[in-house]
C-alpha cells in the first residue's frame, strides 16, 4: 500500500445506512395538541378574548413539530407522511401568523382572506383523506374528522355562523390523532401491534 492510499484509508469515515425512526408520532402529537387548544376556543370552554394564548401551542406543536415529522419523512421517502405533515405545519404557521396580525398590529384585515385560505386546505385535505385509503383506518378517521372541522369553519369566518361544530370536530381530531399516536409509538417500540391501527381501506 501507498503512502497516499495510507493517508486516504486513515482519514476516510465508512459511511453507514442511516436509519430514522418514525416520525408518525411526534407529527400526530404536535396535531392533536394543536386541534385541543383551537377546539377549546370554538366550544366557548376558554375565553375567545384571549385568543392570543392559542399562538405559542399552534406554533411549536402544530406547526413546528410537524414540519420536524415532515422533513424526517422526506428523509424516510414516505411521500404521503411527508407531505401531510408539511402542508398541515404550513396550515399552523399560516394560522398563528394570522392570530399576531389581527391581535398585535391593529391591521384592518378582512378574515375573509382566512376564509378562502381554509378552502384551499379542505381540497388539499379531501385529496390527503383519499391517499389515506392506503394506509390505515386511523390515519382515514384522523382525515375525515380534519376535513369536517375545516368545512365548518369556512361558513364562520364567512358568514359569522357558529364555530361550535368546528370545535367538535377538532376535539374528534385531537383524540384521535392521540390515540394514533400512542399505538405507532408503542407498536414499534414492541416490535409487534399492540393497539391495532387498521388495515388499508383500498389496496389498489
Amino acid at each position: 500500500m501507498t503512502k497516499k492510499n495510507l493517508v486516504k484509508s486513515a482519514t476516510t469515515v465508512p459511511k453507514l445506512p442511516m436509519h430514522i425512526a418514525d416520525p408518525a408520532p411526534l407529527g400526530l402529537i404536535g396535531l392533536a395538541v394543536a386541534a385541543l387548544v383551537l377546539a377549546s376556543t370554538d366550544l366557548g370552554l376558554v375565553s375567545s378574548e384571549a385568543k392570543s394564548l392559542m399562538i405559542p401551542w399552534v406554533l411549536f406543536f402544530g406547526a413546528t413539530a410537524q414540519l420536524i415529522a415532515g422533513m424526517a419523512e422526506f428523509k424516510r421517502n414516505n411521500i404521503f407522511g411527508a407531505t401531510v405533515f408539511t402542508t398541515y405545519s404550513m396550515t399552523m404557521y399560516a394560522i398563528a401568523l394570522t392570530l399576531v396580525i389581527t391581535i398585535f398590529t391593529g391591521v384592518d384585515f378582512s378574515i375573509a382572506h382566512y376564509g378562502f385560505g381554509l378552502i384551499a386546505i379542505l381540497i388539499f385535505s379531501v385529496i390527503a383523506t383519499a391517499a389515506s385509503l392506503m394506509t390505515n383506518k386511523m390515519l382515514f378517521i384522523i382525515l375525515i374528522f380534519v376535513d369536517l372541522a375545516v368545512l365548518a369553519l369556512i361558513p364562520h369566518y364567512f358568514y359569522a355562523i357558529t364555530a361550535l361544530p368546528a370545535g367538535i370536530f377538532l376535539l374528534c381530531t385531537s383524540v384521535s390523532s392521540f390515540y394514533t399516536a400512542l399505538a405507532i409509538l408503542l407498536n414499534n417500540m414492541a416490535g409487534k401491534a399492540i393497539l391495532p391501527l387498521g388495515k388499508s381501506i383500498w389496496n389498489p
